[in-house]
C-alpha cells in the first residue's frame, strides 16, 4: 500500500524551535550493514574531531537547546536532549550504535546536527501536529518505560502525544520490518551558527548522510 501524502503541518505553541520533516522509504535492494557500519563509525570519529566532552555543553545548537529545554520547565541536566546524550556517549568513546537502518541513519544524523532527531512508523500518526509544553498529568510509554510528560517540550498529533526530543514514545516506534518512516529534527530557529538556516542545513545533512550510505530514498522534506 502507498503512503498517504505527507502532511508536515505544525502548530508551535512553544517558541524558538523549528521541526524539519522528511518522509523516509527503505531501499532494500542490496545489504546495507557494511556501508551502515562505516557511517556509524565515521560520524562518530568525526564528531570526537571536531569537539570534547567539555565543550559540548557550549556548542550553538546544544547550549540553544539546553536553553528552550529551561523555557519550557525541563532542566536539560536531568532530562537531556536525546542528541546530546548520544554525544556524550561518543565523545565517552562509544560509537554510535547498531540498531535498524533507519533509527540508524537517523541517529547519525542527530550526532551531525547535535539536535534530537526521532524516526516514527508510517501509518502510526494523525497530523495535523502540535509542538507544545508537556501538560499536568500527561504521560506515555517510552522507550524507556513510562516516561511523565509535564513541562516536557512535545509533539502531539490528533490523538495525543507521539514524540519528546528526549526519549521516544512506543506507539509509533519502528521495526526491522518497518519499510516507510516519518524523520523529524528538533532544531532552534536561531543559533550563533547564522550561516546556516536550521531547517536548510538539516536538509543538507540528512541528504549527505544519504549519499554515504543509501540505505533509503528521501520520499520528501519541509
Amino acid at each position: 500500500m502507498e503512503a498517504a501524502a505527507p502532511r508536515f503541518d505544525v502548530t508551535y505553541e512553544l517558541e524558538g524551535w523549528s521541526l524539519f520533516w522528511a518522509l523516509l522509504e527503505r531501499d532494500t535492494s542490496s545489504g546495507c550493514d557494511d556501508t551502515l557500519q562505516q557511517l556509524r563509525s565515521a560520524c562518530s570519529s568525526e564528531l570526537r574531531g571536531r569537539m570534547g566532552l567539555d565543550e559540548l555543553s557550549s556548542h550553538p545548537t546544544a547550549a540553544a537547546l539546553r536553553a528552550l529545554f529551561k523555557e519550557a520547565g525541563t532542566s536539560p541536566s536531568r532530562y537531556r536532549p536525546s542528541s546530546e546524550a548520544l554525544a556524550r556517549r561518543v565523545l565517552k568513546g562509544d560509537d554510535v550504535p547498531e540498531i535498524s537502518p533507519l533509527v540508524d541513519l537517523n541517529n547519525c544524523l542527530s550526532l551531525n546536527l547535535l539536535a534530537p532527531c526521532c524516526v516514527m512508523q508510517d501509518g502510526t500518526l494523525e497530523p495535523p501536529f502540535v509542538f507544545r509544553r508537556g501538560r499536568e498529568g500527561e504521560s506515555y510509554e517510552s522507550l524507556r518505560g513510562p516516561f511523565k510528560l509535564e513541562n516536557r517540550p512535545l509533539l502531539v498529533d490528533q490523538s495525543g502525544p507521539v514524540d519528546a526530543p528526549i526519549t521516544g514514545s512506543v506507539r509509533v516506534k519502528v521495526s526491522d520490518e518497518t519499510r516507510r518512516a516519518w524523520l523529524v529534527c528538533y532544531l532552534p530557529a536561531e543559533t550563533q551558527e547564522r550561516q546556516w538556516h536550521p531547517i536548510e542545513r538539516a536538509r543538507t545533512e540528512l541528504e549527505a548522510l544519504v549519499e554515504r550510505a543509501p540505505v533509503v530514498r528521501i520520499l520528501a522534506s519541509a
